[in-house]
């Protein structure tokens, strides 16, 4: 059987989506097709290891019945034709199956349990069993052994493209769980992770910007097994699907965890903030009730620089992404551009990490990037470990104009990404683009970060010929006189002596 390729997995894979678009949102029907998806997955890699098992071995017992041969077990009566065989109350079976699941693997705990199969979201009793035994006969039509796909990856991949048609769909709620792939391409590449690295993000999501990390130091010919993947999300149900988001990628080591990472962050050594090499994040824009109550006793003393205002967190998440750096880490967070010159409280918190020299480049991007708002936004980098030309130095990339319009938001192109990192890597001037800035300019400037004070990008303006325009004004005005001198013939002939003026 030939390999099932990623363009067809994809449109069999969001065909899903048509049986359940219309019944329920798509903030609620993400979570049954991504939950399915899983579990066709689970049981087709283990049916695949089974059969080898029992090919090599001869010994059906051990192959199907021992947990130690396989990657995830799955149970008597959990594999996908147990799921093909249910005909009423598929919802009920479904939470036992998955609960099943979960007590064999602890490395899923609660990722399969957060979803309810059972819940009336997806109508009553009998509406519940249409719906589910709808995607049931989906899933059964696509193929997920390794020997059926394309590469290792793909399974992988199919779900990111399903969590950015479920984020577009979802517009505004979207934006919670999801960054566009390019952007985190775009903060993956300026971070450049290496093996060996601790790589971190403290408002997840899904996950996308830490796999991106791992999947860049897989290109660049190392090992991702060789990186400490870590994340943390304060919504349950989007750490779900970080988690299997990571376990289809391969990352089954990677540590995501569920909490508020300002009221209650969860990686801590010794009851002191764990250290990373590099963080990358795309926290909620200007989060109100962010737990400024708590931030005067912080244990963990990440407000020394200020604390932000209650109704707008955003750098609350940089403070502590700044204290979970380790003396060598550089941070790329995601900011609304009011972080870069708002007053009052972020003003003092803004200048005193500028004093400390820790912001090495700030980059403006283009506008409607992200699901469920239009407004642009900038990048944040900072860097405990400038190197010594860098010192009480600032880039600043204004790239707003760098993009690919589209109908309903706009996306960056691969030349748009290695545009701003070629930049960000020269650290140069460049006209009308980016501009290295001394911090005595920034500071003259009251510590204000907005990017058109540093980088001009007025349109020049269109140089005159003089000598061309006083040509072109004389050839006009002898055509005028041919044609007053033709105008004055005809109204002779018609019997006007002259011109009225």
């Amino acid at each position: 059987m030939a390999a099932i390729i990623f363009e067809e997995m994809k449109k069999k894979a969001w065909e899903a989506a048509d049986i359940l678009r219309g019944s329920i949102s798509s903030a609620d029907y993400k979570d049954y097709i991504l939950g399915m998806l899983f579990l066709k997955r689970l049981s087709d890699v283990f049916e695949e290891e089974a059969e080898r098992v029992e090919r090599e071995t001869g010994d059906h017992d051990l192959a199907w019945n021992d947990p130690d041969e396989h990657l995830y077990y799955l149970p008597e009566g959990c594999l996908w034709k147990d799921i093909q065989k249910l005909t009423q109350k598929i919802g009920d079976s479904l939470n036992t199956i998955t609960q099943k699941i979960e007590d064999q693997n602890p490395v899923m705990e609660k990722v399969l349990g957060n979803i309810d199969f059972n819940s009336y979201k997806l109508g009553d009793l009998k509406q519940r069993d249409t719906n589910l035994s709808a995607l049931i006969r989906n899933f059964s039509a696509i193929p997920m052994r390794n020997a059926d796909l394309e590469s290792p990856d793909m399974l992988g991949d199919v779900y990111m493209y399903l969590i950015e048609r479920f984020a577009d769909d979802g517009g505004k709620k979207g934006g919670e769980f999801f960054t566009p792939y390019q952007v985190a391409a775009l903060l993956a590449r300026i971070l450049d992770p290496k093996e060996g690295m601790r790589i971190h993000d403290p408002c997840c999501g899904s996950g996308g910007a830490v796999i991106q990390c791992a999947r860049l130091v897989k290109e660049e010919g190392g090992n991702p097994a060789n990186l400490t993947l870590t994340g943390q999300e304060k919504n349950i149900g989007t750490w779900g699907l970080c988690k299997m988001n990571m376990l289809l990628h391969g990352y089954i080591d990677a540590d995501i965890r569920a909490g508020d990472t300002i009221r209650e962050p969860q990686f801590l050594l010794d009851n002191h903030l764990m250290q990373f090499d590099r963080v990358i994040s795309n926290p909620p824009f200007s989060l109100d009730k962010w737990g400024q109550e708590m931030a005067e006793k912080d244990p963990f003393g990440r407000f020394g620089y200020g604390i932000p205002p209650a109704t707008k967190g955003d750098w609350a998440f940089v403070l502590h992404m700044i204290n979970i750096l380790n003396e060598t880490g550089k941070l790329a967070v995601i900011v609304p551009h009011g972080v870069l010159f708002r007053g009052g409280a972020e003003g003092r918190i803004r200048t005193n990490v500028l004093k400390d020299d820790l912001v090495e480049a700030v980059i403006g991007l283009a506008p409607n990037l992200f699901f469920g708002t239009s407004i642009p936004a900038g990048v944040l980098i900072v860097n405990k470990d400038k190197p010594a030309e860098r010192k009480e130095k600032v880039l600043f990339i204004e790239a707003s104009a760098e993009f690919q319009e589209g109908k309903n938001q706009n996306c960056l192109r691969r030349e748009d990404v290695e545009k701003i990192v070629t930049a960000y890597r020269d650290y140069q001037d460049i006209e009308k683009f980016c501009r290295v800035v001394p911090m005595e300019e920034i500071a003259e400037n009251d510590y204000n970060l907005n990017i058109t004070r540093y980088v001009d990008t007025t349109p020049e303006e269109e140089v005159v010929d003089v000598a061309a325009v006083a040509r072109e004004l004389h050839d006009l005005r002898e055509r005028r006189a041919v044609v007053e001198a033709e105008m004055d013939r005809y109204l002779e002939e018609l019997g006007y002596t002259g011109r009225s003026a």
